[in-house]
This record gives structure tokens, C-alpha cells and sequence, in this order.
């Protein structure tokens, strides 16, 4: 069975500048399995997130992404390719299929980043790392249960 993982990226800014948020998360169990912080919104931020993420896990997956340039370019799929990773895009105009993750940068953002008011990339880096590692391991995590006929 393939498991399912979401890749998105997020806006972040410390103020005076713009920093891109790249992130894989588990659709089993929402936890963040790789991260990329980056002050390009570009091919290698991705590629740089699944190169970390291909390291330390399980390959046998399908990673859905929306339909951003960075995730319909040619060394994208060449880099899933080698992994023997699947890509895979939603519907256009469907914004429930990425929930999950959007769920996860807005807990990210509204738990930490506007409470802490970080001043520079590092302080940022710094920030999402602590919050990710909270959020895996700390934070509840709500489950969803099918119902089940007897």
C-alpha cells in the first residue's frame, strides 16, 4: 500500500523580508517529514525538500502537490522518478484536497510565528523547527474515525 504525503509551500515574512516555507507531510498521521526554509520561491527549494526527505524515509508513497510551477517542472518529476516516487496533482479549483496541510501552516503560524514575532531568517529556521517538533511529537492530533458496519 503507498502511503499518502501532501507537499505545499507557505509564505512567511520576519517583517522586512520574505522567506518560502516548504513542507511534505504524512496524510496518516500529519506529521511533517520534511521541511525546507528558503528565500526563493524556486525548482530547488522542492528538490532540496525531497532530497531531505528521501534520506530518513519510506519511499514507497505518492506525494501530491498543487499545480505551482516548481511542482509540473521536468526536474521535479525526474527527481520523484529516481526515488521511485509517485507525483500526483488535485483537481484544479479544489481547495479541500490540500486542507491538511494548510491546516498545518496556519497552527504554524497562529501558535508560534505571530506570537514570537521573528527578526531574521535564523530566528525563523529556529521558530519552525521547534514548532514542527512540537507538532509531530507534542501537539494533539485530532483523528478522524470511519464508521464501521458490523
Amino acid at each position: 500500500m503507498l502511503h499518502k504525503r501532501w507537499s505545499q509551500i507557505s509564505l512567511i515574512s520576519d517583517g522586512t523580508r520574505f522567506y518560502y516555507l516548504s513542507a511534505i507531510q504524512d496524510l496518516f498521521n500529519n506529521e511533517i517529514v520534511a521541511w525546507q526554509l528558503s528565500d526563493r520561491n524556486d525548482v530547488k527549494l522542492v528538490l532540496d525538500k525531497v532530497d531531505q526527505w528521501t534520506k530518513k524515509r519510506d519511499l514507497e508513497a505518492v506525494l501530491y502537490s498543487d499545480q505551482g510551477f516548481q511542482y509540473t517542472s521536468h526536474a521535479y518529476y525526474t527527481r520523484l522518478e529516481a526515488f521511485n516516487i509517485k507525483g500526483s496533482h488535485p483537481r484544479k479549483t479544489t481547495c479541500l484536497d490540500n486542507a491538511c496541510i494548510e491546516s498545518f501552516f496556519s497552527h504554524l503560524k497562529t501558535e508560534k510565528l505571530y506570537l514570537h514575532q521573528c527578526k531574521s531568517e535564523v530566528e525563523i529556521h529556529q521558530a519552525v523547527e521547534d514548532y514542527i517538533y512540537f507538532y509531530n511529537y507534542q501537539r494533539f492530533q485530532a483523528k478522524t474515525q470511519t464508521a464501521r458496519a458490523d
